[in-house]
């Protein structure tokens, strides 16, 4: 192989380590779970990502053929991670958030997760 193209995968394979080592210690060294659930969501879906990438720059380049099967790890992993931090989030504030205790909303629905659906159908 050549020696551009090992350079490059270490280089992909050490930022990626990197990355996940810092979500990691995020994740056990902050202090609440608003701030914890920025860690794994953040660096570490990076850290996933550059070993994804390095995966990739190796298998085709030794291989010969390229495998799609890290690009589609990492389109799940990018499109998950946001949604189950929003619906974690979500949680976390319906559980021991209250109201009041939180900014002003302009609109006319608030913060939504603390309105009741309307009871009748015909009101939606």
């Amino acid at each position: 192989m050549d020696m551009i193209v090992e350079i490059l995968v270490s280089f992909f394979l050490v930022v990626g380590g990197i990355f996940a080592l810092v979500g990691s210690f995020g994740l056990v060294r902050l202090q609440d779970a608003m701030q914890r659930l920025h860690a794994p969501t953040k660096a570490t879906t990076l850290g996933i990502g550059g070993v994804l990438i390095a995966s990739m720059i190796y298998f085709g380049f030794s291989g010969g053929q390229v495998s799609i099967h890290e690009l589609l790890i990492s389109i799940f992993l990018f499109l998950t991670a946001p949604l189950t931090a929003n619906f974690i989030a979500k949680a976390y504030l319906v559980h021991r958030v209250e109201e009041s205790d939180l900014p002003p909303v302009s609109g006319e629905y608030g913060w939504a997760i603390y309105h009741d659906p309307p009871k009748d159908p015909a009101d939606l």
